[in-house]
């Protein structure tokens, strides 16, 4: 499972409606080749959920995840921080061994 925080899913929200998606328009996690670490996360709205994608649902928030990425996101928690040390969207990870400084990309 895949879980956001109310600090997540208030910015998500908040941008859903900034950019004018309506509230068809779920959240869609991946995880692809790249960054520092070796994989990247990838974070963005979709409104078609594909037949191979795993669907959650917390607070409210539809998470869309392809069953290649699930595999290196089960328990993972989507948070979102506007702090001194950084702005935007966080993954906590638990299956990651390494995480690049950004917070962006990570190995396992």
């Amino acid at each position: 499972m895949i879980t956001v925080t109310d600090t997540a899913k208030n910015k998500i929200v908040e941008l859903r409606t900034k950019e004018g998606k309506g509230d068809n328009q779920n959240i869609r996690v991946a995880v692809q080749g790249g960054g520092c670490s070796g994989l990247m996360y990838d974070l963005e709205f979709d409104a078609e959920i594909n037949e191979k994608d795993e669907v959650f649902e917390d607070k409210g928030v539809k998470i869309l995840v392809d069953r290649k990425s699930l595999l290196y996101l089960l328990g993972t928690s989507l948070d979102f921080s506007d702090g001194l040390n950084g702005k935007g969207f966080q993954f906590v990870n638990p299956n990651a061994s390494r995480t690049c400084g950004c917070g962006e990309s990570f190995s396992v």
